[in-house]
């Protein structure tokens, strides 16, 4: 796979969500994905074609799919995009922030876990995403 990423050079987009307590707290939202580490902590997102959808349109459907949560693409602020060229390929990864406007969340099966907190140190021991803490930091 990664001589095809060599040759190739493909280029990924990515969306990670920091969804914020309707209650105005502080506290946010983080999920585990069934797919992966189900023990490691992150943020609701994936992946999105940037000719289709800008940045916040991604991260409103992915919202929708895996927290059955509607929040408008308006709702989204961009806190940071980050990109990383490792074993041949590009990856963009865009942090967006959004107020949700309720905090009952249904989890799709593709999520392991969702759990309001505002302290990352509340998840300790379990491993949790540089992307996660990237976000609080930046949101901060």
């Amino acid at each position: 796979m990664r001589l095809w990423w060599r040759v190739r050079k493909p280029e990924t987009f990515g969306v990670k969500a920091l969804l914020l307590h309707p209650d105005g707290s502080g506290r946010f939202l983080v999920v585990r994905h069934s797919y992966s580490d189900p023990t490691r902590w992150g943020l609701p997102g994936g992946g999105y074609n940037p000719s289709a959808e800008t940045p916040a349109q991604a991260a409103a459907r992915e919202v929708s799919e895996e927290l059955a949560l509607t929040v408008p693409a308006e709702a989204f602020t961009v806190l940071d995009t980050l990109v990383t060229t490792l074993e041949g390929k590009r990856d963009t990864l865009t942090i967006l922030r959004a107020l949700v406007p309720r905090a009952d969340v249904s989890p799709s099966p593709e999520l392991a876990e969702a759990r309001w907190i505002d302290d990352v140190r509340q998840l300790e021991p379990a491993p949790v995403s540089r992307w996660l803490v990237a976000a609080v930091s930046r949101s901060n």
